[in-house]
């Protein structure tokens, strides 16, 4: 555990405020902003009290670049203000959210969205554009999609990703269960051949400035939202009908027999995208 960690565990120890779920809820969120601080945005910060105005601006950008819902981000930015409390920096951070540029606490009910292929067209490297087709035909996370060898990884009836692919390194297989998204993968293949989706004499990082890049310049943003629309399409497949967020009937009005297949399609979905716990599966699905 590092300093920044250690101390913030330490800080909410000895602050018992709220209730038993409250206090677990903080500590896990502070410990993955610790993370965040350290891992993604590269501070190293001594203690709690290093912090800045900069530490919580730096974070609100990285969670919105990796997809963040805003409600999500303003619970983060809560535990923040508590830490600033606690500290003694609580005017350091701005009253309201919209300060950093998202909605406050309400929640997006469905941030799934379909790939416009409009702006795909507007988009210059081929590379970048079958990227965005992994990520809307099989809810690929950006880095997959950036990073996929389809000579390696297509198996024929599912595609089959690498641990060093994907967030945490969990290989796993998404199956093939559309022509359209046969047809995707035929056109990747002639795109490449035994290449990658990186081209020869870049890396990961460069090739990720040049997505990022292009999509904005094609008005291509929130491409996270690809793969909400994947899970919600995927969960209509498997159970028959439209999940919450789709607009379907909430858990609670169906049947014991529907219920059973909403699990077992979740289950699926979850484990299809990369997850270990069923529960993430409402963030997309509801």
């Amino acid at each position: 555990m590092s300093a920044l960690s250690d101390g913030l565990a330490k800080m909410c120890k000895a602050n018992r405020d709220g209730s038993h779920a409250t206090q677990n809820n903080r500590l896990r969120s502070l410990l993955k902003i610790a993370k965040d601080l350290e891992k993604e945005c590269g501070y190293k910060l001594p203690s709690p009290r290093s912090l800045k105005p900069k530490h919580p601006a730096d974070l609100v950008k990285l969670y919105m670049r990796h997809g963040v819902s805003d409600r999500t981000i303003a619970n983060r930015l809560a535990h923040i203000r508590w830490w600033a409390n606690k500290v003694n920096k609580e005017k350091m951070l701005p009253i309201k959210n919209a300060s950093y540029g998202i909605g406050g606490s309400t929640p997006k009910t469905d941030r799934a969205k379909p790939l416009n292929y409009d702006k795909v067209s507007k988009v210059s490297c081929q590379l970048v554009q079958a990227s965005l087709q992994l990520q809307a035909a099989f809810g690929l996370r950006r880095e997959e999609a950036i990073k996929f060898h389809p000579s390696c990884a297509d198996k024929g009836g599912a595609i089959q990703l690498k641990g060093s692919w994907c967030k945490g390194g969990r290989e796993r297989e998404i199956p093939i269960t559309h022509p359209k998204q046969r047809k995707i993968l035929d056109q990747i293949h002639k795109l490449v051949g035994e290449g990658h989706l990186i081209p020869k004499g870049k890396n990961y990082i460069e090739q990720l400035k040049t997505y990022e890049h292009q999509t904005i310049k094609a008005g291509l943003r929130n491409n996270h939202g690809l793969r909400h629309q994947w899970a919600q399409w995927r969960y209509r497949q498997l159970t028959g009908w439209k999940c919450p967020n789709d607009g379907g009937q909430p858990y609670e009005a169906l049947n014991t027999k529907q219920k059973r297949k909403d699990r077992q399609a979740r289950i699926r979905i979850s484990r299809e995208m990369g997850h270990d716990r069923i529960a993430i599966t409402r963030t997309y699905l509801g």
